[in-house]
């Protein structure tokens, strides 16, 4: 064994730590690099939470990190966004967690857009003056569509959170088309999906959806793309089923956003859209309904309370009733007298017109108006003769019609003089009928003194002689000391006997 010991190859060298390279390099690279501004297009943001701004900047060869601490954000002149192209301005330094370099900004100017976006905003600007995205093509969403389609991939998280969404709020059937969601088949696929999503038929296999909802993570504006290809958008817009759009987080836009009937900014956003919550609604049905019967008994109330006032105002019924009975009773009173000097007024008129109906006027009555129908029945048929001479061959039809009329206007004269004669023998009966002699056959008698008739036993003692008139006859009596005569069996009862 040798005293002295060969060390190992490179042994002399010094070895540094971890730290020490990483101090060393964060040193030269802040010491050369200490203000720069840097010409690139910006690339995916991300603003957490804590205020500060992170985002890449980016050309067609190489990406650099970049940082904006909270302070220096808040007093950036323009916001960053992707796809916009910038000179920032600040200073490069190391980031010893991941072993990367990274440029700290201080300030951002614009530099232009980039060519990608360039292309979106040309693309969006063509779509837009179609009218694809005009809002009166958009279409309400369902409240609570029985059958929801999404247009996804289905090994994502996006799928999970969408379905433990929807299981969580409003269970639903939903049917699943997978997509892929980036690269060349995007466009296509998705595309595809909507239109095949439209072609079921509600009554097929498989059920037709009533809304559909296009979902994808976030990612880069290059991730992204193929939601802003054209044969995307046209199928989003000419979707009959409304379309709900969740590409990407909050800040990504493409323009399939724009054509969609809504847009999400999440994915988780687009399950809460797409239904309500249940125990929410559960809650809410329960609520309007007991505020629906305590509005009712309220209601209900407040009329029986409102008749109760209104019946106190009315008063009793007995006290609506009597002056209505007082007022019955007093026309019944005056009833039974009213009758009696009505029946006495109509019997004195009756008895003057009576006095005026003789035999000789009525049947002077009639001997006239049969003269009157002989007189116009003689110079009737001379004049019809006279008309039907006149008429030549065709008015054979008329003279029929006026030998029609003749004969009509004869039975008809016949029988209004049969009428006039019947009118006339039933007034005589009438007369006869209502007649006092026909009251004196009866056993009556009409007593008169000095051609009066006498109706009281005082005016006939005061009379010096009366003339009492039978049925047959009249005979004169001379007034003296009244006498009462012995009455004969064959005398009528003393009531039968009253004057008229």
């Amino acid at each position: 064994m040798d005293i002295f010991e060969d060390s190992a190859p490179g042994g002399n060298a010094h070895e540094f730590t971890v730290s020490e390279i990483s101090g060393a390099v964060k040193r030269m690279i802040e010491g050369e690099f200490g203000h720069v501004r840097v010409r690139g297009e910006i690339g995916r943001v991300s603003r957490p939470a804590s205020g500060h701004l992170y985002f890449d900047l980016k050309d067609d060869r190489a990406v650099i990190a970049a940082v904006s601490w909270k302070g220096q954000a808040a007093r950036l002149s323009v916001r960053p966004e992707e796809g916009m192209e910038v000179i920032a301005t600040g200073r490069l330094t190391t980031f010893p967690g991941q072993s990367k370099y990274q440029l700290i900004v201080e300030d951002i100017a614009p530099a232009g857009m980039g060519a990608l976006m360039l292309m979106l905003e040309k693309r969006k600007a063509a779509l837009a003056a179609e009218g694809l995205f005009a809002p009166d093509r958009k279409k309400p969403i369902p409240y609570l569509p029985e059958v929801i389609g999404v247009v996804t991939s289905p090994s994502g998280a996006v799928i999970r959170d969408i379905l433990h969404r929807l299981r969580d709020r409003f269970p639903r059937k939903v049917l699943i088309w997978p997509v892929a969601v980036q690269g060349e088949k995007c466009a296509p696929e998705v595309a595809a999906a909507i239109r095949g999503f439209n072609a079921l038929t509600p009554v097929g296999s498989v059920p037709r959806p009533d809304l559909i909802i296009v979902a994808r993570g976030g990612g880069s504006l290059e991730d992204l793309w193929g939601f802003n290809e054209e044969v995307v958008v046209r199928a989003a817009a000419d979707s009959a089923i409304p379309l709900i759009s969740a590409v990407g987080h909050e800040t990504d836009t493409t323009l399939i956003d724009h054509a969609a009937d809504y847009r999400a900014p999440t994915p988780t956003a687009a399950a809460e859209k797409a239904v309500p919550v249940r125990l929410e609604l559960l809650s809410w049905t329960a609520d309007q309904g007991a505020r629906l019967s305590r509005a009712l008994t309220q209601r209900l109330d407040q009329r029986r309370q409102r008749l109760a006032d209104l019946s106190r105002a009315l008063g009793r019924p007995e006290t609506l009733l009597d002056p209505a009975r007082q007022g019955l009773d007093q026309w019944s009173d005056r009833l039974g007298p009213a009758l009696h000097a009505a029946a006495t007024r109509k019997r004195a008129g009756f008895n003057t017109v009576a006095g005026r109906l003789h035999p000789a006027t009525l049947t002077g009555l009639i001997a006239r108006e049969r003269r009157h129908f002989t007189t116009f029945a003689e110079r009737l048929a001379p004049a019809l003769a006279r008309l039907t001479r006149d008429a030549d061959r065709e008015n054979s039809r008329r003279r029929a019609d006026l030998d029609t009329i003749t004969q009509r206007l004869a039975a008809a004269q016949r029988q209004r003089l049969d009428a006039l004669i019947e009118r006339l023998a039933a007034t005589d009966r009438i007369r006869q009928t209502l007649g006092y002699t026909e009251t004196l056959k009866r056993g009556y008698a009409v007593i008169r003194a000095e051609g009066a008739v006498v109706t009281t036993k005082a005016a006939a003692e005061s009379a010096a002689a009366l003339d009492i008139e039978f049925y047959d006859g009249k005979l004169p009596v001379l007034a003296g000391s009244p006498t009462k005569p012995k009455r004969q069996k064959s005398d009528p009862p003393p009531d039968q006997g009253s004057l008229f």
